[in-house]
């Protein structure tokens, strides 16, 4: 059982309004809207399932090696971890938004957290080392938190299913209310989503996603956007 300081601490730095510019990503939803694959209460929550479930296959398994890496005190399979999942990063649009969260993230909280682990990630991603992809650097908090591995992946979880969400209210008619009933019930996968992947191994991450690939490079050519994914 999380203590209760593990547990607001693992709310604050899992939260979507933690700065780190989550706010300006909408997770390929602005080009599903703009061409019709979303367009209704309903398919908007199919929309962000799917984001979740992939997110769970591909940063989901890189979050648990990293947290278990971080635990271990293992920075070379840090490192490993890191340049996997960017590998895996098909678009341009989702590897500028891992590595922009990812590096706030570490820039934050370790002002916050003042840990030589994060100090030291800090200065591989300023030097080109690694490039410091958002799970990674997630996991590497809560684990030098010591908040276990489960409340960091539903943490994740969470904030890729709220950030959508939060982008849905300025970009489709959407009422708050709906909105917190679509989070509501994304967030009831989460023990199946972790049950799924905790074994599985790096080899084991996927992304496949044709349709958010296909959108996302539409978006990249789009002449007006609120987004930046």
């Amino acid at each position: 059982m999380i203590d209760a300081a593990k547990l607001v601490r693992a709310l604050q730095f899992g939260d979507s309004m933690f700065p780190v510019g989550a706010f300006s990503f909408s997770n390929g939803l602005e080009s599903a809207i703009e061409h019709r694959v979303v367009h209704d209460v309903s398919t908007l929550g199919q929309f962000v399932r799917t984001a979740t479930r992939q997110a769970a296959h591909g940063d989901g398994i890189a979050l648990l090696a990293a947290h278990r890496a971080a635990i271990a005190g293992d920075e070379g399979r840090l490192l490993q971890i890191d340049h996997a999942l960017m590998n895996r990063k098909l678009n341009e649009e989702t590897r500028t938004m891992t590595a922009r969260m990812g590096r706030k993230l570490v820039e934050l909280a370790g002002r916050i957290l003042e840990t030589s682990l994060l100090g030291r990630w800090r200065t591989r991603i300023t030097q080109g080392d690694t490039p410091g992809t958002y799970p990674v650097a997630l996991a590497m908090v809560f684990a030098e938190q010591e908040i276990g591995e489960r409340e960091t992946f539903a943490a994740h979880q969470y904030g890729v299913a709220s950030m959508m969400l939060a982008a849905a209210l300025r970009l489709m008619k959407v009422s708050y209310v709906d909105g917190q009933i679509l989070l509501h019930r994304v967030n009831e996968a989460v023990e199946d989503d972790y049950t799924r992947v905790a074994e599985a191994s790096l080899e084991d991450m996927s992304t496949f996603a044709p349709v958010t690939d296909i959108l996302s490079a539409c978006h990249v050519r789009s002449y007006v956007r609120l987004f930046m994914s």
